[in-house]
């Protein structure tokens, strides 16, 4: 059966969205959800990851595309609690992967629980890379599993700074676990906020920088968030629209 007729997937303009719950669909399923927007925001993450950094990345399936673009990156040193994005960098020698431990869960290959917390909490991250599955109008990230939840938590914690990879269907879904807000986050990384900026062909992270069919980078502040959840409230405008006029498009720490 396909997932639009058992009534968790929607079809919306430019992709599809879950639906919301309390659980989670199979991976395979969420991997052929949206995958070209998914590689464009994992372009534009591994474009503002520099070489010789030291990284944790999360469960998810963006997360296992900036993977894949991380493989001419120099010096640098993934630690992850997602066996899919480290078997996905085994093909680059010039990566030194940490696998953290856990409990396995054998539907997404993800290691989660306090064993995986306590092998991240030994870290100080250049930068965190997390995905989620969902993103509500008070600007919170959210996740389906408490023990996936948690590890992520710690590693934005662990981070001098945190990238969010994100497609646009997390707009459109709910879940119950909490992961941070998007005060915690540095830099967001969706697909649906280029085509309000100017035509300039740049590249993407370079201040000032603008390119109409690729994802870039929006620098956010604890201030600038907390404007945009207030004005979401008020004015009742789409959070994307809201994230480009509140924190500014193009721009990098």
């Amino acid at each position: 059966m396909k997932l639009s007729e058992a009534g968790k997937l929607t079809r919306v303009h430019g992709g599809a969205v879950l639906a919301s719950g309390t659980s989670n669909i199979g991976y395979a399923d969420r991997r052929a959800l949206n995958p070209d927007k998914k590689e464009a925001i994992a372009a534009a993450c591994a474009a503002n990851i520099p070489d010789n950094a030291a990284i944790f990345m999360n469960i998810g399936t963006t997360t296992e595309a900036v993977a894949r673009q991380l493989l001419g990156h120099r010096g640098i040193l993934v630690v992850t609690n997602n066996i899919n994005v480290a078997n996905t960098l085994v093909a680059n020698p010039d990566c030194e992967i940490v696998v953290a431990g856990g409990q396995l869960r054998r539907t997404d290959g993800g290691l989660v629980g306090t064993l995986a917390n306590n092998i991240v909490e030994q870290f100080k991250f250049d930068l965190a890379i997390i995905g989620c599955s969902a993103m509500d109008d008070d600007g919170d990230l959210l996740d389906f599993d408490m023990m996936e939840v948690g590890v992520s938590q710690t590693a934005v914690r662990r981070a001098r700074k945190t990238f969010l990879v994100a497609d646009h269907s997390k707009f459109a879904r709910s879940a119950p676990a909490r992961i941070a807000s998007l005060a915690d986050i540095d830099t967001f990384l969706p697909t649906e906020l280029w085509s309000r900026t100017s035509q300039r062909d740049v590249q993407p992270g370079i201040p000032g920088s603008s390119s109409p069919d690729r994802p870039r980078a929006i620098r956010l502040s604890a201030r600038d968030t907390k404007i945009t959840v207030r004005r979401l409230q008020r004015e009742q405008k789409p959070l994307p629209a809201l994230l480009t006029q509140a924190a500014g498009v193009g721009r990098m720490p």
